[in-house]
């Protein structure tokens, strides 16, 4: 089949990227005791690759610049509400730390960062 050159809906990767976030941590973290800066490392890391070797499946192309950059966006997004949500309801039980707070937010920027890495052209160059 020849590679699509029509553009993609990135919005669906990234709402897949995000349940599967949701899903890895809930089981990674509850039924497997993994937590911590391993756990997140390597739930975006699965998840960033997850949705290159798809979109590299089902388009057989590399994404344009635009659908990195909105992969990244919509998925760093999402996960930024989820995250703020969730931060929110720590507060409402126990002000966090500043440093807490800071560890919070280095915990949600390696989902962003992995997947900008894993959704370059470098690494679809590779695989090719």
């Amino acid at each position: 089949m020849p590679p699509s050159q029509q553009p993609v809906a990135m919005l669906r990767y990234a709402l897949i990227g995000v349940a599967a976030a949701v899903v890895l941590n809930v089981l990674l973290r509850s039924f497997v005791k993994l937590g911590g800066v391993l756990a997140t490392l390597v739930i975006a890391a699965s998840i960033a690759a997850l949705m290159a070797l798809v979109f590299a499946w089902r388009q057989r192309r590399p994404p344009t610049r635009g659908e990195r950059r909105r992969l990244v966006w919509l998925y760093g997004g999402i996960l930024a509400l989820l995250y703020a949500l969730l931060l929110t309801m720590m507060s409402l039980q126990d002000e966090p730390s500043p440093m807490g707070v800071l560890l919070f937010i280095l915990h949600y920027l390696a989902y962003p960062l992995l997947a900008q890495m894993l959704f370059s052209e470098r690494i679809f160059k590779r695989t090719s």
